[in-house]
């Protein structure tokens, strides 16, 4: 009898959809949970987990971290960020507030975007979309980054102003103000074009 099952498993980023309501609501491949001193990231190549690095410092990711299938920051996601040479060539990062702590990666989840982190590594734009995980009992309802308790928000701005902060010297990193959830969506919609006119043979995944 002929399984209904696939026989490999879908890469993570070409393989899941971007969400049942982009750019609202998301699909959301987690990296890194609020317990790692490593930075893990998904393998362009493979769809598995690979070790990035070790973070220099000792703080924590303030919430879950990952990324957004099918997406892609190249040149609409960086022409929306002022000073930005273009989008990074990555996923686009989205981070997702939890009051019940999740600490296994690799996981898929379905989070409401709220807002953003408007990030600058390297001259190249890296968003840092914030969204809460779609029915949790404490964040679930909640639709505006100024909705965010303003404690979570600040050690999210200090934990990716830091985590590349290198021994000496200065860090190529920067991070301006949060922005809302249109402009937010604006982001998470401008990198899914990107992506589709980065890879055009991707069809959508349900």
């Amino acid at each position: 009898m002929e399984s209904t099952f696939s026989q490999w498993r879908p890469h993570p980023w070409h393989g899941l959809s971007p969400g049942p309501s982009p750019p609202s609501i998301v699909h959301v491949f987690v990296e890194i949970t609020p317990f790692d001193l490593v930075k893990y990231e998904v393998d362009k190549a493979s769809g598995y987990l690979r070790v990035d690095r070790a973070q220099r410092t000792s703080s924590l990711p303030p919430v879950l971290y990952g990324f957004i299938p099918q997406t892609y920051a190249g040149p609409s996601v960086g022409s929306l960020m002022v000073g930005a040479s273009g989008g990074d060539g990555d996923p686009l990062d989205i981070c997702v507030l939890s009051e019940r702590l999740i600490s296994r990666a690799e996981v898929v989840l379905q989070a409401r975007v709220v807002g953003g982190l408007p990030m600058i590594d390297g001259g190249e734009a890296d968003d840092k979309i914030l969204a809460v995980l779609e029915t949790d009992p404490v964040y679930g309802e909640l639709s505006e980054v100024t909705e965010v308790p303003s404690a979570l928000v600040e050690r999210l701005i200090h934990y990716f102003s830091t985590y590349k902060l290198p021994r000496s010297g200065s860090s190529s990193v920067s991070v301006g103000e949060p922005y809302g959830r249109a402009h937010a969506e604006v982001v998470v919609a401008s990198a899914i074009e990107d992506y589709r006119r980065e890879f055009p043979e991707t069809g959508a995944a349900g």
